[in-house]
């Protein structure tokens, strides 16, 4: 659910500029998204690259070179200057200079940093190159390759099988009740409802029942639909404002309750309804003033921290836990759903030395445990509104179920000698503050949901080493095992994902693993787009087992 982290000023983002073989004009449209791959490994992107025409530049998200390149950036906005700072190599651009300035010389720009729709643009090839990578360009399938040194060719290394067995020669059959579940994201209008239905109920509402139908097709028995995106409602609510993904305006009447028709409708084909709460992000950008006046970043600002580009609530805040806690409980009391459902969003990752989530008055002033490590006081900040949600859900409505999906490696083994044996650059524990395990000991969760996101091949996060440590922290527990499937990577470079036969290949290895009882895809709209064939297969296998 990999897709929407939250930062501190607008979304720095960097262009690439590369020479295009044939007539070197390359189109401006084209039906497929610009992808980016590093050593064999797609680097996520809240938004999409895009190319300048003319100039054959391409503009992407400078997050992606602090997050997944490990250069330390930081933005100026006074000066509307970016520095990045990697190796002992340091880049400053400024918007609007035709220059940038490397190690101290002056170098010429094809194309000056630049602002679109909130985030600052800077030239790729010239920065990648800067910082040691090369840099390749495929127009055919639109992908950009970078290659570090001794990262190999940037392509998929033929897969080798896993030292431990994948699978056995006979499938175990289904479990009763299985979860078989698809998220669908409601931010940014990824899944549902469409941009177009803006303000049209009766175009809403025939989006949602033609996408059940093609799931339930597929052999989908549950929907995880996102009804809380970022401090908002998809629902008729006293304490937070209508959502803008239903009419583009926040705060704007929708002229009909989407959660009591979608609960209505999913009830009706015999599926499960799980309404999914983003607990903490407040705003997807940074300007508050855009906010009706009921959002809680207009009513309690004091709550507000700004982190690269987006507002978030202050979970070190006990008030504004509260007030999360009430929001969601609004949903459990009034409307008759199967599960509540919090993503992987708690404390955003992607800190740095010069881009930190700015806690510290928070630190001192909320810490009546005195808790002296602030990751261990963060931590333990998430656990306190596990902790209550649990007890008020199960309270109201014992037979709700409340789960959590976190990110799918929750510590490495290098770091701590219980984690898994990956090499995840993002834990659940270091990074979003999640502290997973203690939320399954001590029975705060029905379920865990951990997006193992990776395939049987990827040497450093391997699928099937990772669903054994999950299935091993549940075992002995009353806590069920979902797993958290990337369907959304099928035909992407990224080691593994040349079939979809990857998915079949997971959900068989699950089937080994007792404590496993079901899956969930990410996301809907990538189900329904069928790569490289996986409805039938889908289908094939839901409708044998």
């Amino acid at each position: 659910m990999k897709f929407f982290r939250v930062w501190l000023v607008a979304l720095l983002v960097f262009v690439l500029v590369w020479p295009v073989s044939g007539t070197g004009r390359v189109q401006a449209a084209s039906d497929r998204d610009i992808q980016i791959v590093m050593d064999g490994e797609v680097l996520p992107s809240d938004s999409a690259p895009y190319v300048k025409p003319k100039l054959n530049v391409t503009m992407v998200p400078l997050r992606v070179i602090s997050e997944e390149m490990g250069a330390r950036v930081d933005w100026s906005p006074s000066v509307r200057t970016a520095t990045i700072e990697k190796d002992g190599n340091t880049l400053v651009l400024t918007m609007g200079s035709k220059t940038a300035v490397v190690n101290g010389t002056n170098v010429a720009l094809e194309v000056s940093v630049e602002s679109k729709n909130l985030r600052t643009m800077v030239p790729l090839r010239f920065v990648g190159e800067q910082l040691g990578l090369s840099v390749d360009w495929d127009p055919t399938s639109r992908i950009i390759t970078l290659t570090s040194p001794g990262g190999g060719t940037g392509q998929p290394p033929e897969a080798t099988p896993p030292t431990e067995p994948q699978q056995p020669d006979i499938p175990a059959p289904a479990k009763s009740g299985e979860m078989r579940g698809a998220w669908i994201s409601t931010v940014s209008n990824l899944d549902w409802p469409s941009k177009a239905s803006y303000g049209k109920a009766d175009e809403q509402k025939a989006e949602y029942t033609k996408l059940l139908d093609e799931l339930q097709a597929m052999g989908i028995n549950a929907v995880f639909v996102q009804v809380r995106p970022s401090a908002d409602a998809l629902y008729r609510s006293e304490l937070v404002p209508w959502s803008g993904f239903l009419t583009g305006t926040v705060g704007k009447d929708p002229g009909y309750d989407p959660l009591q028709f979608m609960i209505e409708e999913t009830h009706r084909r015999g599926m499960q309804f799980h309404a999914w709460f983003n607990p903490f992000r407040a705003s997807t950008g940074s300007d508050a003033s855009k906010l009706s006046a009921n959002h809680v970043a207009k009513q309690h600002p004091e709550w507000i921290v700004k982190f690269d580009g987006k507002l978030y609530i202050n979970p070190g805040i006990p008030e504004a836990r509260a007030h999360i806690v009430d929001a969601i409980m609004e949903v459990v009391e009034r409307y008759d759903i199967d599960g509540v459902h919090l993503d992987d969003y708690f404390y955003p990752s992607g800190e740095s030395a010069k881009a930190k989530f700015n806690d510290d008055a928070t630190y001192k002033s909320y810490n009546a445990n005195n808790i002296g490590d602030k990751g261990d006081w963060r931590r333990d900040n998430v656990n306190d509104l596990v902790r209550e949600l649990d007890r008020q859900i199960h309270a109201v409505k014992p037979g709700v179920s409340f789960g959590i999906s976190p990110f799918g490696v929750w510590r490495n083994k290098a770091t701590d000698p219980t984690g898994s044996d990956t090499r995840a650059g993002i834990t659940a524990y270091d990074s979003t503050y999640a502290d997973v395990r203690t939320w399954i000991r001590e029975g705060w969760i029905d379920y865990v949901a951990p997006q193992i996101y990776w395939s049987l091949t990827r040497k450093e996060a391997r699928y099937d080493i990772i669903a054994n440590w999950w299935a091993a922290e549940v075992r002995g527990t009353d806590v069920k095992l979902y797993i958290g499937h990337a369907p959304y990577k099928i035909g992407t470079p990224e080691i593994g994902w040349n079939t979809a036969q990857e998915i079949i290949d997971q959900l068989d290895y699950n089937r080994t693993i007792p404590e496993v009882n079901g899956s969930i895809f990410f996301s809907a709209k990538d189900l329904r787009k069928n790569p490289l064939g996986l409805i039938p297969l889908l289908q094939s296998y839901y409708g044998n087992k």
